[in-house]
Parts: C-alpha cells; sequence; structure tokens
C-alpha cells in the first residue's frame, strides 16, 4: 500500500486496496475466511466504509434503491461491480450442477432461486484463493443480491460512479444475463474478472502492473515524459505505458522527399545564377582584370617566328584600324587588332599605299610595318579581289592594283559575248581571288582570265551550263546576305522556299534588302537595311516589288555560294534577319509573327550600336 493513505471518504479507496505494493511489488490477499462462527474477516478500511453506511439510514437506502431501479443496465458495469457487497454463499451440501466454469450461461434477472430474501442478510463469499491462479477453474454460482439488500453507502458510491464514469466495455453477446448472476466483481478473483473483460489483446499475467502514487512518479520520470491515457485503460489492460510513452510518429517520406526537392532547387538555381552572373561578369572585364595584372593572353607573336609566304592587299583609304584585319585574316598577325594597338601604344604614324603586298606568316606588328615599307615586297603585276563586290567595284581595284586605265577595262567588259556568257552584263562573272600577271597584260587578258576561273568554279559544283545564270544570281544573293558559313546553305533553301508556288506568306516574292540597294545604287552605303526610297524603286531588282529572282547577279560570289546554290539546306524557313552585326548571328523563322521578334530583337541591338552599320 501507499505510505500515505487516502481518506476514508475517497471513492476509490477500495481501488488504492487492489494496487500492488510500489516498494515490494506484492498484491494484497483477496481470499476471505468462509462464512461460519468467525465471520468474514474484512480489512479496516473496507469495515469503516460498511460500519459508515450502517449509519446512513434509511434515507440514504431509499435514495441509492430509487437510483437503482431507474437504471438496471448499468448495474452491469465493472465500475458498479466493484463496490458491490459479498454475496451469501451457496448452502451446504449444494448439488455439483451450481459449481461451474466464469463463461458458462447464468440465469435470468427474475430468476427467484438465484436470489435471496429481501430481508436476508448477505453471507460472506467463499475462498477464492485458488481462482486468482487459475481462471479456467469452477467456481461456485453465488446469487446475487438484490438493490434492497445493498449496504446504503455501496450503493450511494456505485450511483455516483455511473453518473461520473464513461460507458463500461460491452459484454459478450453470448451472455446476455451474465449480469444478474456474476458474483460481484469486488469479491471476484482478479483473473476471472480479466476474463470477463472483453478487449482485443488480453495482456500478459505475467506483465508488471502500472504503479500509482509514489511508485509511478519515480518509474514515469526513468521512462521519461508520458504522453496520454488513463489510469482505467491501464488497469483494464487496452494501453500500456510503453504505448503510452512511444514517441510521436515521423512524418510521412513523401512529404520530406518533396522539401527536399524543393531544397536542392533553390540551390541550384542560386549556383547557376552565381556562375551566370560570373560569366557575363567575366565577359565584359576579363579583359581589363587579365591587363591589370599582366595575365592576359599576349595578342603578338615571338620575334623570329615568322615562316612561309601570304599575301594582303591594301586600297585607298585603308589606315591601320582597317588594315589590322586583314593582317590577321591572312595569318600574318596573331590577333585582328594587333597591329592597330601596336601603332596606338607605340605612337606610330603611318601612309598605306595601295597594292598587293607578299608577308609571311606569324609576323610581329612591328615586322609587319618594315615589310610594307620596303618596295620589294609590293607585287606590281598581282590582282586581289574578294568576294562580294560588284563589277564595277572590281574593275577599279584591277586598274589600281595592275595600273591598266579604268577606260580599257570598262571596254573589255562591255561585251560578255567575247567571253562566252550569256548575258547582258559581266556582273558575278568576275570571280574573287588572287591573280599573278605578267608585265604588259592588257585589259581583256586579264577580264578573260577572271571569267575563266568562274566557269571552273561552276563546273567544280556541277553546275549544267544552261543553269549558269541562274545559280549565279542565287549565289550572288547568297554571298550578300549570309554571314556564316553555316547560313550560307540556310539562305539558299529561304530562296528556294519563297520560288515555290505554294508559298502563301510571301508569294513569290524575295523581299530581299541586298537585290534592292543594288537596284538603287546604294550597294555602298555601308547600311545592311534599305531606305524608303529604294524599296518603292520601280527597277528588275527591286525583289519587294516583282516576285521571283531579279534578272541577273548582284555581285561576284565565290565558291562556297555557288556551292550552297546547289545544295540548300534542309528546313522550312521563309525568313531570317542578322539580329548582330558584330557577330554576324542570325535567326530563321517560318512564319510572319516569328519574323517580326526577330527583326524587334535586331532593332534593339541597333539602337545599342548607332555606328554598327544598321
Amino acid at each position: 500500500m501507499p505510505e500515505n493513505q487516502p481518506p476514508e471518504n475517497d471513492p476509490f479507496a477500495d481501488l488504492y486496496g487492489r494496487l500492488p505494493d510500489p516498494r515490494t511489488g506484492a498484491r494484497p490477499s483477496a481470499a476471505s475466511a468462509p462464512d461460519g462462527a468467525e465471520g468474514e474477516t474484512l480489512s479496516p478500511r473496507r469495515a469503516a466504509r460498511e460500519a459508515r453506511g450502517a449509519a446512513t439510514g434509511p434515507t440514504a437506502t431509499s435514495a441509492a434503491d430509487s437510483s437503482a431501479s431507474d437504471t438496471p443496465a448499468q448495474g452491469d458495469s465493472t465500475v458498479g461491480d466493484t463496490a458491490a457487497p459479498s454475496s451469501p454463499a451457496p448452502a451446504a451440501g449444494a448439488p455439483a450442477a451450481a459449481a461451474r466454469p466464469v463463461d458458462a450461461p447464468r440465469s435470468a434477472v427474475g430468476d427467484d432461486a438465484s436470489r435471496p430474501a429481501a430481508g436476508d442478510a448477505p453471507a460472506p463469499l467463499p475462498a477464492v484463493a485458488a481462482a486468482r491462479d487459475d481462471v479456467s477453474a469452477p467456481r461456485a454460482e453465488a446469487p446475487r443480491p438484490t438493490a434492497a439488500a445493498e449496504p446504503p453507502v455501496t450503493r450511494r458510491f456505485d450511483a455516483a460512479r455511473r453518473a461520473d464514469a464513461p460507458a463500461a466495455t460491452p459484454r459478450s453477446a453470448e451472455s446476455p444475463s451474465r449480469a444478474s448472476t456474476d458474483v460481484p466483481a469486488a469479491r471476484r478473483p482478479d483473473a476471472a474478472r480479466r476474463a470477463e473483460t472483453p478487449r482485443t489483446t488480453e495482456p500478459s499475467r505475467d506483465r508488471e502492473p502500472a504503479l500509482a502514487g509514489v511508485g509511478a512518479s519515480s518509474a514515469s520520470a526513468s521512462r521519461g515524459p508520458v504522453a496520454s491515457g488513463s489510469l482505467e485503460e491501464l488497469f483494464t489492460g487496452e494501453t500500456t505505458t510503453h504505448d503510452i510513452g512511444s514517441p510521436p510518429p515521423r512524418p510521412p517520406k513523401k512529404r520530406r522527399r518533396i522539401g527536399g526537392w524543393i531544397a536542392l532547387g533553390v540551390v541550384l538555381l542560386l549556383l547557376a545564377g552565381i556562375v551566370g552572373g560570373g560569366f557575363a561578369l567575366w565577359n565584359t572585364y576579363g579583359t581589363r582584370v587579365q591587363a591589370f595584372f599582366g595575365t592576359s593572353e599576349p595578342i603578338e607573336f615571338d620575334a623570329g617566328q615568322a615562316t612561309g609566304e601570304a599575301r594582303v592587299t591594301i586600297v585607298a583609304g585603308d589606315t591601320g584600324e582597317s588594315v589590322s584585319p586583314k593582317l590577321f585574316d591572312a595569318g600574318i598577325t596573331k590577333a585582328s587588332n594587333s597591329l592597330y594597338k601596336y601603332m596606338l601604344d607605340n605612337s606610330v604614324v603611318f601612309t598605306f599605299q595601295p597594292g598587293i603586298y607578299q608577308l609571311q606568316q606569324q609576323m610581329t606588328s612591328e615586322a609587319v610595318l618594315t615589310a610594307l615599307r620596303d618596295p620589294a615586297n609590293r607585287l606590281d603585276n598581282s590582282v586581289q579581289l574578294r568576294e562580294g563586290l560588284t563589277l564595277n567595284q572590281s574593275l577599279d581595284l584591277i586598274s589600281e592594283q595592275i595600273g591598266i586605265p579604268r577606260e580599257e577595262l570598262t571596254a573589255a567588259a562591255a561585251d560578255p559575248s567575247q567571253y562566252g556568257v550569256p548575258a547582258g552584263t559581266l556582273e558575278g562573272w568576275i570571280f574573287p581571288a588572287t591573280y599573278d600577271f605578267d608585265e604588259g597584260v592588257t585589259a581583256k587578258d586579264v577580264i578573260t582570265r577572271m571569267v575563266q576561273r568562274t566557269i571552273q568554279s561552276l563546273d567544280a559544283a556541277g553546275v549544267p551550263e544552261a543553269d549558269r545564270e541562274r545559280i549565279l544570281t542565287v549565289a550572288s544573293i547568297i554571298e550578300r546576305e549570309a554571314r556564316s558559313s553555316e547560313d550560307f546553305y540556310k539562305v539558299s533553301r529561304v530562296i528556294e522556299n519563297r520560288l515555290q508556288p505554294t508559298n502563301q506568306e510571301t508569294f513569290g516574292k524575295l523581299e530581299m534588302d541586298s537585290t534592292v540597294q543594288y537596284g538603287a545604287g546604294e550597294m555602298g552605303s555601308g547600311s545592311v537595311s534599305t531606305s524608303t526610297e529604294a524599296r518603292n524603286s520601280d527597277n528588275p531588282w527591286n525583289t519587294y516589288m516583282y516576285p521571283g529572282l531579279p534578272v541577273g547577279p548582284i555581285a561576284n560570289p565565290g565558291d562556297l555560294a555557288i556551292d550552297a546554290a546547289m545544295k540548300p539546306a534542309d528546313g522550312p524557313w521563309l525568313y531570317f534577319v542578322t539580329v548582330n552585326l558584330d557577330t554576324g548571328e542570325t535567326v530563321f523563322t517560318s512564319t510572319y509573327s516569328e519574323h517580326e521578334k526577330a527583326v524587334a530583337q535586331w532593332q534593339a541591338w541597333c539602337a545599342a550600336n548607332p555606328d554598327g552599320g544598321c
């Protein structure tokens, strides 16, 4: 028993009486002496309760009787049976059939033979020590006392418990009349009462019972915090201290997995932002940073590294800024700005003389200027023409480079038929290349050699003789419009797609700015776009006004443009626009709405680069 005894009027006094000793774990003895001369041996607390009930008088008895008669069904509850008095023992010599197992059927409530008379005193319960050890042992049936025979104080406590306690666990459907004939729960063995209480899982008899009072507090402190649960659930076995003290369940794995993916995505976005920002900053300021720390890549070849041969053409009006890229393209200098930067850093003043110069590859800027000053490196009988020049531009360069009068060249090119060209002009037939001539060469000799070089390129590309003029026309447009080698073949496809009868976007019109500029005489204006006047100009090269190809070529195409005209790329494109004139980035689209977006991108670049040649 706990050291602190409960008050005598505590309704749970009997419950405390059945608790084990928290210090020793021993249970109080439940065996009682048989009814005889000595009578029933009662604990001091029970004797005090019965004395207190006897002093209450008939008033309490009457009230308890009224409560019991109003709720007969609640008399089956375990809580109500706990405080019931002892049932009378069976008479000596009772038949053996009166003793039966706990779960055997019992008589109905209305069976008068199972009840004593109303005024009889209750007989003491026989010894049930053996029933504590074996639940299945048969026991003698004892009649249940009537409501009038219960002590007044017991019935008072019983009614109060029924009003406060939760609904009792329903009994088995197989024993509907058990409540009327069972031995009161306060007098039955603990094992028998446990067998009568229906539950899902029968707690083990060997399990240590739950403690209360001082022992319970010390045990709970050693096991950690206890969640929820009631003392009644612990006694009935519906729960255990292990279940009450279980930790809360972990959150679902799916939720944790989603949170992990979100966190990973945020981290990746941050890393991508850092990398992208660093890349943009490096592209903008990387060269300056390298120059500041002296770690930038040198833009000059080492002295004495020059080897091989290379040619560069200098025209009238060239400066260090315009000649520097020519040297890089020919493989003479290491960077496109090598010569120009060298001249700025060293305050070099140099006048470039037109002509073709034979130099070496992998030269320093200082060595280049020295070679250009030497007249021996100038080739007086050589001509170098680049791709995309018109016939008039080509004749001007020829006259300038080899000294043939411009009038003689114009007269030599007036009759294309003498060179086997079936066209009214030699536009597109002067092939761009580098030519070396002997001393005393004439204008006709120069034109003849250049036209033969064009026919050689057409034959190498597999162009039929009857299609030479048409292929040169398409190739000349490609040469003026495309930027990169890949774009040459895409522009060729755009031209062929627009010439198809099924074209419902432009209805056969090429709408090429290069052809409009040629027809309006704006080829050398320095702008890639056409003016309003040029688009309104009525001439056979205005592809905004007339469908199909123009009447002839608009420039001299090279080998790549001729090959692209013969082998257009596969694609549905009908539009293209170069959105960055510095890099040559070109966007190809299939619909006008997509093309408008690309045009807006080009306009934005032009606004940011007013001197970019738009």
